[in-house]
């Protein structure tokens, strides 16, 4: 049993021991590699052996002291602060574009100009849609007033474009007074048309009335022979007060 335990010892003794020189790092300084690394960073300092670096790297040795990589991070620095004012003014003109576009976003989702002019498209094609409702009253055939329809269909597309379009208030004005002003011109010529249809259908209504009249003849005839006699009458008076004429009360005719 103490043998055992002995064995124990010794076995934790060597791991120890072996842990312990694993873990240890041995330094050999080597001088010419950080003077090359000295030169490099901060430019100060020489290359060893000369005599190396001036018979294989004369050039890069000439060279290597004003390139170092220090003046490069000075250098990086002073431009970086440099550019600390030109990015402050890229914030602030882009804080400014941006409250810019906010409103520009906001005048395109709220149709302000439908609340200003609305009425007045509204008005316009209700006029539209009762005079397009006249015309199979006024003798229109239905492909005409299909004609008319899809007129009406056009314009009420636009104006449904118009109210979804992506646009600011003032160019949507613009889109409804124009669409406001071609349903008033496309109604005046409706109306046109109408009022020919109109009076198409009256005329002929009348040149039917009088074609459907029977023509009396025994009236004209006795218009005629009522008229014969008072002129005949007439005739028999005048002759009677002047003192001449036959008694039997034939009309004479003086003959010279």
């Amino acid at each position: 049993m103490h043998m055992k335990r002995t064995m124990t010892l010794l076995a934790a003794a060597v791991l120890t021991a072996h842990a312990a020189h694993a873990q240890y790092v041995t330094y050999n300084h080597d001088s010419p590699k950080q003077n090359q690394i000295t030169v490099m960073e901060t430019g100060t300092g020489a290359f060893t052996p000369e005599i190396y670096y001036t018979l294989l790297h004369n050039k890069y040795k000439k060279t290597a002291a004003a390139k170092n990589k220090l003046s490069f991070r000075t250098l990086a620095g002073v431009n970086l602060y440099n550019q600390t004012d030109e990015a402050e003014a890229i914030d602030s003109a882009l804080v400014k574009r941006a409250a810019v576009e906010a409103l520009n976003v906001a005048d395109r989702q709220v149709d302000l100009a439908w609340l200003a002019e609305g009425d007045k498209v509204n008005g316009q094609m209700e006029r539209f849609r009762r005079n397009i409702d006249r015309i199979l009253l006024c003798g229109g055939t239905p492909d005409e007033r299909e004609r008319w329809e899809e007129y009406y269909q056009v314009y009420q597309c636009a104006i449904n474009a118009t109210k979804d379009a992506y646009m600011p208030n003032a160019q949507r004005k613009k889109e409804y007074l124009r669409i406001s002003e071609d349903v008033a011109r496309q109604n005046g010529t409706l109306i046109l048309y109408l009022a020919r249809k109109q009076n198409a259908t009256v005329t002929e209504g009348l040149l039917n009335a009088e074609e459907a009249q029977p023509i009396d003849k025994g009236s004209i005839l006795r218009d005629a022979v009522e008229r014969w006699n008072e002129s005949r009458f007439a005739v028999r008076g005048s002759q009677t007060g002047g003192g001449s004429g036959g008694s039997d009360g034939e009309e004479t005719v003086n003959r010279n």
